[in-house]
């Protein structure tokens, strides 16, 4: 069980860090975007948008995943110990 749990506990930790350098590429990265734009500003603003939504989707993904399984396991290995 323990070495479920720091697996699980790898996956989430994975899942926030995705999900920060997704916010990273989405606020800094992207920013606001030019009232004017060149086609190639234009181009790397939706370049870096794109990256930082896909990385934002997997990092919540990641992160929900390892939080549901860290319960699952929590809640298996309470009863476990309420069984002895």
């Amino acid at each position: 069980m323990n070495f479920l749990k720091s697996i699980f506990n790898s996956i989430l930790l994975a899942g926030i860090i995705i999900l920060v350098i997704g916010f990273y590429y989405m606020i800094i990265k992207a920013g606001i975007p030019y009232q004017d734009p060149t086609p190639e500003l234009q181009l790397q603003y939706s370049i870096d948008m794109g990256i930082g939504d896909v990385l934002t989707t997997v990092g919540l993904c990641t992160t929900m995943a390892g939080a549901v399984c860290r319960m699952i396991i929590s809640f298996l290995s309470r009863k476990k110990k309420a069984e002895k």
